[in-house]
């Protein structure tokens, strides 16, 4: 017995000692629609006992570790489609891409033209359904990529995403966009936030053909969908939502004082049209809460910059703790 205990502890012991750490490559993906090359970011989990790398780190935002283009760990691992919000970058959630990977998920980031920083032109960027075909082709990818192709779990692709991404995600999951209605939306409330811009004669949300807006850019691979205080949730109609998956989780950030109103899912009406799809609040959060954690001196640089309120959280919070919560929501939707 005692023989048996000591081999069982080694096990254990070897097993830790190679467990999955967090895997990343980044590559450039040339995408037809848009005539362009962008660059993608794909976290997994991976093989590895050299020293990590620290990604996405700056004097405002903490890095979290990366083992680039390390070994893919052999087994088969649900996919998460990831798109960003309006002006940020695959490195804007990479601590959840990270996290995720240490989990068990290959999470698939695309830097959407026209909406990423460094790249950002509103006149193209309201064109929401690109944003839905960059991820299709990011899926298409990575099937086609030798080191993931046979490591996909296709019954557990979910697409998900934060602010302006949580759209894409309920689009890539079936929900369909309503012009006429968040053009309303944004003549009823003109200081909802991003409306100046897109009804701004440079950007003319409202000329766009309404059966491009409308129509339906689901993504039949996808099986289920995670939206992080998703952006464009005014003006949809129940038929609008009719299409979306059942296996649909929504997450909303703050409480009336702190709330952004184009992201607020319960005033807009659509938590009303969710039925039994999963909904959860944080409370208190403020929208920048999924943004990465803040250095010592981040929000001193920010405020200097005139770009605060990013790094600061509403009293009572704690943006660590916010984190590691959707992370395991997440993780709980795929079944992990």
């Amino acid at each position: 017995m005692k023989t048996l205990l000591s081999v069982a502890a080694l096990s254990f012991c070897a097993a830790q000692a190679h467990a999955d750490v967090a895997g990343l490559q980044v590559t450039d993906l040339f995408l037809p629609h848009h005539g362009a090359s962008v660059r993608v970011a794909i976290w997994y989990p991976a093989e590895s006992s050299d020293a990590p790398t620290l990604y996405a780190g700056n004097p405002v935002f903490e890095g979290v570790e990366a083992h680039m283009d390390a070994p893919v760990s052999v087994g088969q691992y649900p996919v998460v489609l990831f798109s960003h919000g309006m002006g940020g970058t695959d490195r804007a959630q990479a601590w959840l891409g990270a996290a995720l990977a240490e989990r068990g998920v290959i999470t698939v980031a695309v830097n959407h033209p026209n909406t990423t920083w460094g790249d950002f032109d509103m006149s193209k960027g309201v064109a929401h359904w690109t944003r839905a075909q960059d991820l299709s082709a990011a899926l298409d990818a990575l099937l086609d990529m030798p080191a993931f192709s046979g490591r996909l779990d296709m019954s557990r692709v979910m697409a998900a995403g934060f602010s302006y991404g949580g759209w894409t995600a309920l689009s890539l999951g079936g929900a369909r966009g309503n012009l006429s209605g968040i053009v309303d939306a944004c003549t009823t409330y003109p200081e909802m936030e991003a409306c100046e811009i897109l009804m701004s004669e440079g950007v003319n949300m409202q000329g766009i053909d309404p059966e491009i807006w409308n129509a339906s850019y689901a993504d039949t691979r996808v099986t289920l969908v995670a939206a992080i205080d998703p952006g464009f949730v005014w003006g949809l109609e129940q038929s609008d939502i009719a299409g979306l998956l059942p296996s649909t989780l929504v997450i909303g950030f703050g409480g009336d004082a702190d709330r952004l109103l184009a992201t607020d899912f319960d005033k807009s009406g659509l938590a009303d049209y969710l039925g039994d799809r999963r909904i959860e609040r944080f409370d208190p959060a403020y929208h920048f809460s999924a943004m990465p954690l803040c250095t010592s001196a981040g929000e001193a640089i920010l405020a200097e910059e005139k770009d605060d309120p990013v790094c600061t959280d509403p009293a009572g919070s704690d943006r660590a703790t916010i984190h590691d919560r959707i992370v395991t929501l997440i993780a709980d939707e795929l079944d992990l």
